[in-house]
C-alpha cells in the first residue's frame, strides 16, 4: 500500500514538520487550532525528494494533487483557471528554502 503524498492543511500538524516542512505543518496546526487558514494542501516533503532525485513524479502524485484540487475547488466555490473567475484571489504557493524542499498550494476565495 502507498502512503499518502498529499495532506490537507486540517489532516496535519506541527509534529508533522520533517513530512510537510515547517510551513506546511504550521499551517496545519494552525488550521487545528481554527485560526483563519485558507483551505489548501501540501505535497509532502518525500514527494519533493523523490521529484528531485529521480526528475519524475512519484507514483500517484497526479491523481491525489488533482483529487485536493477538486475538494478544494468544492470547498471555495471555485475553479482554479477559470477565465470567469479572473477576478477572484487566488494562488499556489511553493516553498523552497525550507531545510528540506517541498511544496504547498493554497487557494483563497475573494469575500468580494
Amino acid at each position: 500500500m502507498q502512503h499518502k503524498l498529499v495532506y490537507d492543511f486540517s489532516e496535519g500538524n506541527k509534529d508533522l514538520k520533517d513530512l510537510l516542512g515547517g510551513k506546511g505543518a504550521n499551517l496545519a496546526e494552525m488550521t487545528n487550532l481554527g485560526l483563519p487558514v485558507p483551505s489548501g494542501f501540501t505535497i509532502t516533503t518525500e514527494a519533493c525528494q523523490v521529484y528531485l532525485s529521480t526528475g519524475t513524479l512519484p507514483p500517484g502524485l497526479a491523481d491525489e494533487v488533482t483529487e485536493h484540487l477538486r475538494v478544494l475547488e468544492k470547498t471555495v466555490g471555485k475553479t482554479l483557471g477559470d477565465p470567469a473567475e479572473r477576478s477572484s484571489r487566488s494562488f499556489s504557493s511553493v516553498r523552497g528554502r525550507a531545510v528540506v524542499r517541498m511544496v504547498s498550494s493554497r487557494r483563497v476565495a475573494s469575500g468580494s
